[in-house]
């Protein structure tokens, strides 16, 4: 797919309009990072977070489960239950996510996709695994990408890390998400580790790269600081875009980013 041809599919792909998705990370059941809503009860409950991103016109949730230990996975269910009895939009569930019976415990608590990560780097086959038993549709590839510096070298220039960012792979992150795309992932949420917090806006190149090598959607994130970082990384070939703490602490809303990007010529739901 040439670089002309891939900013063509941009929002395409999946047939449907740009997505705008807030990233809850939560801990034993909260939200790690400050928020400053004052229609929240508890400004750490990612329940009441959700209900009021979906008021605001968010597309998705997507909830992180940071610490994934045996111990907060309980916790963790709950709170994807009760998100899903009270929110209709989809949610996204990744962190500690190992198994297909993992995966099968999560969409009967209420998700409509499971994020992999970590797992699939250490086994590959459970992409396939996943895809075959649920469908591409709820298998979200997560990759954790940076670029590559001291020995580490990669055809793309762009490696996959593990971790939140912490461990090397070596393995090119471009070649990873194809392969997984064909091995049955119906979605790439692509994280730049580069980017991510810098609130300097998304890595576009990273974005073009991946938009070449893959059919499936690419939610892009890493970076997100003001309402023109958006559009930028919808053209680049993003079919949705994925922010938290500007989300979280206020200082960008869901309907002015939708505004943003519609006024950038980008198809809002």
């Amino acid at each position: 797919m040439s670089g002309d041809a891939s900013e063509l599919t941009a929002g395409m792909i999946s047939g449907l309009a740009v997505r705008v998705i807030p990233c809850l990370d939560v801990d034993a059941g909260r939200v790690v990072k400050g928020v400053n809503f004052t229609d929240l009860r508890d400004a750490g409950d990612p329940v009441e977070m959700a209900r009021v991103y979906d008021a605001e016109g968010a597309d998705e949730l997507v909830f992180l489960d940071i610490t994934a230990s045996s111990g907060s996975r309980e916790t963790t269910y709950d709170v994807i239950r009760r998100t899903a009895e009270q929110v209709f939009i989809p949610l996204t569930v990744g962190g500690g996510v190992r198994t297909v019976d993992d995966v099968d415990r999560l969409l009967r608590a209420g998700a409509d996709k499971v994020g992999v990560n970590t797992a699939a780097v250490a086994r590959p086959k459970l992409v396939g695994e996943i895809a075959e038993r649920f469908g591409a549709q709820v298998l979200v590839l997560s990759v954790d990408a940076r670029r590559t510096a001291g020995e580490v070298r990669t055809g793309s220039g762009f490696e996959v890390t593990t971790h939140g960012g912490r461990r090397s792979t070596g393995i090119d992150a471009v070649e990873w998400a194809a392969r997984c795309a064909q091995a049955g992932a119906g979605e790439i949420l692509l994280n730049s580790m580069d980017a991510d917090g810098t609130r300097t806006g998304f890595d576009l190149e990273l974005v073009r790269l991946v938009r070449a090598a893959v059919d499936v959607p690419i939610v892009a994130s890493g970076g997100a600081g003001a309402l023109e970082h958006f559009a930028p990384a919808v053209e680049a070939g993003a079919d949705a875009v994925l922010a938290a703490s500007v989300f979280h602490f206020g200082q960008l809303r869901i309907g002015a980013v939708k505004d943003a990007l519609r006024s950038a010529g980008q198809t809002i739901r």
